[in-house]
């Protein structure tokens, strides 16, 4: 029951939350303990809602997710849980999430605004919105924009309007990267792993994953060398750092378009070791212009 519990919220995908420190560590407070308590206390009431919405997820899927070669076997789907006790886990994980959220000192209610933003739109997500093509996307781009606005008000750190828009891209482009997965699956099958899958085709991926690719580098590159962003970080030498943000890109690409693996997202973050050693130059490299 426990695993089967653990299975079912997901906490292996929690390492998206980690979108909360980039206020922090781009913002030049990463050595502050007050950001620091902030940012983590932030981190776990995003992952318990976010562990809500799995659940949910799963609920509204099941019918479908019997049917699913690969998703039959999920908690729900294959009769591990039953769904009074994921109704019951959901309610669970939200009440978790609230009183997480109680713990922050700082704009309390403005980063449970946003929390509560996230929860209802990726319940109409769920519903309805990831039916809809390019609409789904966007809404999970959205979703990181959000927890990177939560981690921004909890550690009382200014964004910039650049790293904004590159933290919308750079999960846009994954997402379409995952979307060419199930067109890929939907090509050899003869089936649609989704109902808006047909909406896409691999000329209209492909074409996608360049251009966010593109604009997002771009948006870097701005962002490095924005006025505010460099008078902040009392240097002029932060778009060195953007090597790596475009070995990032093209290797998350060659993933894609050439071993066909990015139906994943977290499992590359955990797995491929090149993406791995190229995320740790990149936070090196950027903690060492700005910290030292």
């Amino acid at each position: 029951m426990i695993k089967s519990a653990l299975k079912l919220i997901r906490p292996n995908q929690w390492l998206k939350n980690v979108f909360v420190v980039m206020p922090m560590f781009f913002g030049g407070s990463l050595l502050d303990t007050q950001a620091i308590y902030a940012v983590v206390v932030t981190f776990f009431a995003f992952s318990f809602i976010a562990s809500a919405v799995y659940c949910f997820n799963d609920i509204i899927d099941v019918k479908y997710d019997r049917r699913h070669p690969v998703k039959c076997h999920r908690p729900i789907a294959s009769g591990a849980i039953t769904l009074p006790q994921a109704y019951s886990l959901m309610a669970l994980m939200i009440f978790l999430s609230l009183a997480t959220l109680m713990l922050l000192k700082v704009n309390t209610w403005v980063v449970g605004g946003i929390i509560l933003v996230y929860f209802v739109l990726n319940l109409a997500y769920c519903v309805w919105l990831k039916q809809q093509a390019i609409v789904d996307v966007c809404v999970v781009a959205f979703g990181f924009v959000l927890r990177l606005l939560a981690g921004g008000e909890a550690t009382e750190v200014t964004l910039s309007k650049w790293l904004v828009l590159m933290t919308f891209l750079i999960t846009l482009f994954m997402s379409f990267a995952k979307r060419r997965d199930d067109v890929i699956r939907m090509e050899e099958t003869g089936e649609a792993p989704r109902k808006n899958t047909i909406r896409y085709n691999l000329t209209f991926i492909n074409q996608a994953i360049t251009i966010t690719a593109s604009v997002t580098l771009v948006c870097y590159i701005m962002y490095t060398i924005s006025p505010e962003v460099t008078a902040r970080a009392h240097t002029d030498y932060l778009y060195l750092t953007s090597g790596f943000v475009l070995l990032g890109l093209l290797r998350y690409i060659q993933l894609t378009v050439v071993d066909k693996r990015s139906g994943d997202p977290t499992k590359i973050m955990l797995r491929d070791r090149f993406t791995q050693v190229v995320a740790v130059l990149f936070a090196l490299s950027f903690f060492i212009i700005i910290y030292l």
